[in-house]
Parts: structure tokens; sequence; C-alpha cells
């Protein structure tokens, strides 16, 4: 491959032949290197063998196999336990994991889910009832379906508006809207924001990042008045502390959660400060100087070969194990080098 990639000149060393290798354990790397670092059209034929690989070996069709018949994993239902092999995790694991849409097993597993995990109100619950809602889960979901192909299912668009409508505070437990169910309990999704009962009702940073993990994969030219506002909750909330600090509202605890500094893949509930990162450059926001601190950080973290360690895992949790705590990771690096492509693109103006 002919074409280069321009880092800035900030990188110790191009890991990018690493990450392009043939490798059966992981082959989404690849595929996901040559289509958003190389940016290949997807009917390169390169691209699309690398995408085949993917439902060949690796952990994709190791979850596929997990599947029940019906389209579910573990139990029928709503699918959020146990942690993390239910229908929940394993779509979220899928999308992550480069499944291809087209799949019939993943196209019936969104529908299982899409079918058994929406409440009355419109929201993804772990329950069937609006209290087993939660930013994080409804974020999460979205994200995942619209990877896998579901983006234009009118179940996902009205539960696309319910979270927007939460995260902006429109039908709240005031009295404005006395016809509509609320929209925020005790329980769970608690109020506007991104405010969350697991984080004694204060503004989740981990639950409003999967929100604006949902959001940013909307098209732009489909964004509503409604969804960019509730982007622009999302951007000031973030920029509203530094990242490298990372201390957001931490409801019962004095510190923030030391996971922050611990880059991981896949990404659960669990976030980390790369995936601020993550979200906000693809906003636009790569070459903010607000980001200055995190980037250094994230920097820091590089090998001599330019690579990053995975530095938290699910792996005995999961279907199958992902790469090996505190060894180079194809995965986080590719996490890292892409936001590190976006800063470069965006310090020249292109």
């Amino acid at each position: 491959m002919s074409k280069e990639i321009d880092w800035g000149g900030i990188l110790r060393s191009d890991p990018t032949g690493w990450l392009r290798e043939e490798d059966r354990v992981n082959p989404a790397v690849r595929y996901m290197t040559l289509r958003d670092l190389y940016e290949l059209p997807q009917d390169n034929s390169e691209l699309v063998k690398a995408a085949q690989a993917v439902m060949k070996s690796g952990p994709v069709p190791v979850i596929l196999e997990a599947q029940d018949d019906d389209g579910f994993w573990v139990n029928s239902g709503p699918g959020y336990n146990p942690k993390y092999r239910s229908t929940v995790w394993s779509l979220i694991a899928l999308a992550q994991l480069g499944a291809s849409p087209d799949d019939p097993r993943v196209r019936r597993g969104c529908e299982y889910y899409l079918e058994n995990a929406i409440s009355k109100e419109a929201a993804f619950t772990t329950t069937g009832s609006l209290s087993g809602s939660a930013y994080c889960l409804v974020g999460n979901l979205m994200a995942a379906l619209i990877d896998l192909g579901l983006y234009s299912d009118e179940r996902l668009h009205a539960v696309l508006q319910w979270l927007v409508r939460a995260t902006n505070g429109q039908g709240s437990r005031q009295l404005d809207e006395p016809n509509k169910p609320p929209f925020y309990l005790k329980s769970g999704v608690s109020g506007p924001v991104f405010e969350c009962s697991a984080n004694n009702r204060l503004p989740c940073a981990w639950g409003g990042l999967k929100v604006m993990r949902a959001l940013v994969r909307i098209p732009e030219h489909d964004r509503t008045p409604q969804i960019n506002r509730a982007i622009k909750t999302g951007i000031d909330f973030f920029f509203s502390r530094d990242p490298s600090d990372a201390d957001y509202p931490m409801g019962w605890s004095e510190k923030p959660n030391r996971s922050w500094w611990k880059f991981s893949y896949p990404i659960f509930y669990i976030s980390d400060m790369l995936e601020i990162l993550e979200v906000l450059s693809a906003l636009g926001f790569a070459a903010d100087a607000r980001l200055d601190n995190a980037f250094q950080l994230l920097l820091e973290k590089q090998d001599d070969q330019g690579r990053w360690p995975l530095e938290y895992t699910y792996n005995g949790k999961t279907w199958v194990d992902v790469e090996e705590k505190g060894k180079p990771s194809k995965w986080v690096t590719l996490r890292a080098l892409r936001v590190i492509h976006a800063r470069a693109k965006g310090a020249n103006g292109s």
C-alpha cells in the first residue's frame, strides 16, 4: 500500500504495518485500519476481503456460535444479565469487533433485541420498564445497532427520540407535559444531562459518553435541532472539566475512577479518557487546545514502536478473550491512531 498517513510528527514509530498484517486472532483490526485510517472505499477489493475475514476467524464467529436459535444469548428477554455474555453485551461486542450487518445471525440478534428490550416509553431497558433504563445502556445499544445496520429501523429512531428528549430535559419530572409518561425516575435515568441513579443522581460521564457515541453516528444531514442541542449538551459537559483530569461528578466517590486512565477494548459501560478524545474528535474538536493535556497523556502511553498497551480487560468474562492485558494492543493502538490522525488533519485544516 503506497499511501502514507500524516501523523503530525508525534508518533515514536509508525505501527500501521503491524495493524495491517493478516491476523486470524483479531482480523477486524486490519479491516478497520484500512477503512478508518487509509479510508479505502467500501468496494475496494482489499477492504472487502478484510471484512470477509472478520466473519471467518477470531472473536465474531465464537460469539455467533453461542447464540440461541431464537436470536438471544443465554437468557430470553431484555438480555442484560449475565454480564458479559447476554444479548446486550454480545451485540455490543459484535459491533465493536466488526461483525457484518449482512450476516443473518447478526440480523436475528438485532431483531430479537428490538422486539424484547424497549419499554412503552421507547427506551431500551434491562427489565421491560423505564426504571430499568440508563444512559449508558441506551447509548451503547444505539451505537451498536447503528453499526450493525439498523440505522433506518423505525423502532431505533423512536428510542433515539426518547434519548434526545431525556438528555435535553424535555418531558421531565416537572409538569411541563402532564399527559406524557415521565422520563425521569429515582432509578435509572433520573434527570437530564446524563443524570443517573448509579451516580447518586448526578450527571454521569460514563453514561454521557455512551450517549455521545450514539449521537455522533447520526449523519449531519439527519440531525434535527433537538439532536444538535443534545450534542451541544454533551460537548459542553465534557469540556466543563479538563478531560485529562476526568473529575466529572463522582456520586459517592471522592476521586475519579482509576479506569479513566486504563485503555481497553471492547468498551462496555466503563469509559476511559481515550473515549472522550474519540467522541470529541469525531465532532471536530481533535485540534482543540482544551484537549492538549489529554493528548499528551495519550502520547506518553505509546512504546518505542508506536503501540499502546491493553490496560483494562473483560477477558474471562466474555465469550472469547480479546488480546492480553499489559501487552501491546492492536485494538487500543487503532483507537489511539484514529484520534491522532484526526488531530493531525485538524491542525492542517484538512
